[in-house]
């Protein structure tokens, strides 16, 4: 894939001290090292969608043809206001050995991961506070996530019940698919570390170091045929196989393919188990790391206990 990625364009946009905190935390969510993204210079955009393929056919010599086209719509692409301040005890981080830059970097590695999993999260349940799900919780603000957005004819359901089943999401990215947006030109906004008064559990004040950490992120689906979801994956009966992956596949458009599936990692063990080891010593299948071709991702994002419908 020749799309940027959002690590590329976090690395483009915002200095050294950032980005290295950026590449340290980013792999907690694959979906953001291997999805397509793009920066856009405010906070929202309209863009151009062809929602219909006209019909063309063939006619008879002296015969006129009616003029065809395709149909469009504009979308409102916006982004969201993801806000993680890094703060520490000055008194804690003035007695570390390596001195209080040490510790604010290494409490700004675990908040951007903190960040970036809630935006794997986001991505898949979004607004969606229907779905109860120890991953994505009963979030009311953000972007809309893919549960929200999926076509339901791209949508197969492998029938599990119940209050611990999971999905599986076929992605195709790219500028005419399903694509990151990153407002303020991809900027993250950090000023400067603050010395400030700040507060505990029970409102009782300290001295402490803070950093503010602002983005503005959205994600961008402007195709119906870029998302397909497999749902009610469950833990007994219903489980995660080769074939509910190519009922998945076979969602999408004959020259559609996508270009990443993401699981749970209890979806891809069952995945696992499915596959019959033909090895001379009859050791476990190994971990599947494609179907046809795309590559399978493993993700915390993606919850167990999704509740089923």
């Amino acid at each position: 894939m020749a799309n940027l990625s959002f690590l590329d364009i976090i690395k483009m946009n915002n200095g050294d001290g950032i980005t290295g905190l950026v590449e340290e935390s980013v792999a907690a969510a694959p979906e953001l090292v291997v999805g397509s993204s793009r920066t856009i210079a405010g906070q929202q955009y309209n863009t151009l969608v062809r929602n219909s393929i006209p019909t063309v056919g063939f006619r008879s010599a002296n015969e006129g043809a009616t003029a065809v086209a395709s149909g469009y719509e504009n979308k409102l692409v916006q982004t969201f206001i993801l806000d993680a301040p890094i703060e520490t005890d000055k008194a804690v981080a003035d007695a570390h050995e390596d001195g209080w830059e040490a510790v604010m970097a290494i409490e700004g590695a675990g908040v951007l991961e903190g960040a970036f999993r809630a935006l794997g999260s986001q991505m898949y349940y979004g607004t969606a506070t229907t779905v109860a799900t120890s991953a994505a919780g009963s979030p009311t603000k953000g972007f809309p996530g893919l549960i929200e957005t999926v076509d339901a004819a791209n949508v197969y359901d492998v029938t599990g019940t119940g209050s611990d089943t999971s999905s599986a999401w076929l992605v195709k990215w790219g500028p005419r698919d399903c694509q990151w947006v990153i407002g303020m030109d991809g900027a993250i906004s950090t000023g400067d570390v603050r010395v400030e008064r700040l507060t505990d559990g029970s409102s009782n004040p300290y001295d402490g170091y803070r950093l503010p950490l602002l983005a503005y992120v959205g994600l961008q689906v402007v195709n119906a045929n870029s998302v397909a979801r497999i749902k009610n994956i469950d833990s007994a009966g219903n489980m995660m196989s080769d074939d509910a992956l190519f009922e998945g596949l076979a969602l999408f458009p004959a020259g559609s393919a996508p270009d990443s599936i993401f699981m749970s990692t209890r979806s891809l063990n069952q995945l696992r188990a499915s596959r019959t080891a033909t090895n001379a010593t009859g050791a476990p299948a190994p971990i599947p790391t494609e179907v046809a071709g795309i590559p399978i991702h493993a993700t915390d994002a993606i919850s167990d206990t999704e509740v089923a419908g």
